[in-house]
């Protein structure tokens, strides 16, 4: 009876689409190591943020994936001409034609103009999963400690957040940055910036400073920079090994057949209140995209729709139910 009672309670549909979120990962981490500076880039635009000067309200960011060095730009406008404009006066012209650009599907990213735009620069452009933030997790991140670092400086003087900006981002070019154990200024130009704080309280550095003896420093750094920068590869290395056994230990693996009847997650596309459904549906998969075969989160395409958090339904009719065991969490 107690079997019974649990079959029935599972097979509930109004009990599934309210049913919690389970965020227990689906498949093995995959994490992305660029080899050497400057060939792989993130990109992303943040907003709406209050208006600035200038009708300034968006923040397109880049984040280069080897020496986590950021470029970021206030914008009025988010079009394909800005992403275009950005991309050429911070990026090739100071660090040269990257090999990628990994972004969101945003249009400013996909229109025409920008994509042959990149094809004749020899650019390939990556495009994250729908709805799925953590595909470019690292200027995800990125942007989350820029946007605290505005925060902080307005609280505490106040003023415009695009003048801050440029603060903002001195402050995260000159800290050391944990999974490279180096700051990104170090990594770019092979020596340390001397900052505000070594003039207040002066360093060695500054206090036996001589023209002669820097000159000689910076040629050595220069000399040591590949070193430099391989030991830091080495760090990401070993960073990105601990973080993968961490989640990987967490997997419980789930996969969709074409046919199946699934529940999309209710917040996928639109806000929701706090007692509508958290999932919604049903949707019956008619193609699998991925791999060759049915495979462990993959866009699943349900009717029109393009799923990107899936939880499997269950029917209490013989034959209808087209999933068994205990729902996962989410397609992506």
């Amino acid at each position: 009876m107690k079997q019974d009672a649990i079959r029935l309670v599972s097979k509930c549909e109004r009990c599934q689409k309210h049913s919690s979120l389970i965020h227990q990962p689906t498949e093995p981490l995959t994490t992305m190591l660029s080899p050497c500076p400057f060939i792989q880039w993130g990109m992303d635009i943040v907003g709406h943020f209050s208006l600035a000067t200038g009708q300034r309200k968006f923040l397109l960011v880049a984040i280069d994936y080897f020496t986590k060095w950021v470029e970021a730009e206030p914008l009025a406008c988010i079009i394909e001409g800005e992403v275009m404009k950005f991309i050429w006066k911070n990026i090739v012209c100071y660090f040269g034609v990257p090999r990628e650009i990994i972004s969101d599907n945003g249009r400013q990213f996909q229109e025409r103009k920008i994509q042959e735009w990149c094809q004749g620069m020899r650019i390939e452009q990556r495009f994250t999963t729908v709805a799925h933030l953590q595909g470019n997790g690292q200027v995800e991140v990125t942007n989350r400690i820029l946007i605290q670092g505005i925060k902080r400086r307005l609280e505490r003087v106040g003023g415009n957040w695009a003048e801050e900006l440029t603060s903002v981002l001195w402050a995260y070019r000159t800290t050391p940055r944990g999974s490279t154990g180096e700051t990104p200024f170090s990594l770019v130009y092979g020596t340390e910036a001397i900052i505000p704080a070594e003039l207040g309280i002066p360093s060695h550095r500054v206090m036996n400073f001589s023209e002669e003896c820097n000159e000689n420093l910076l040629r050595e750094n220069l000399d040591l920079i590949e070193k430099l920068r391989e030991k830091a590869f080495l760090r990401v290395q070993r960073y990105k090994n601990i973080m993968i056994s961490s989640y990987n230990r967490r997997v419980k693996s789930r996969s969709f057949q074409v046919g199946d009847l699934v529940l999309r997650r209710a917040d996928a596309l639109k806000s929701i209140g706090k007692l509508d459904p958290t999932w919604e549906g049903p949707y019956k998969i008619t193609s699998i995209i991925g791999q060759e075969g049915p495979v462990s989160n993959v866009h699943n395409i349900c009717k029109d729709h393009q799923i990107t958090g899936a939880n499997p339904l269950l029917r209490s009719s013989e034959g209808s139910s087209t999933h068994r065991g205990h729902p996962p969490d989410q397609a992506f």
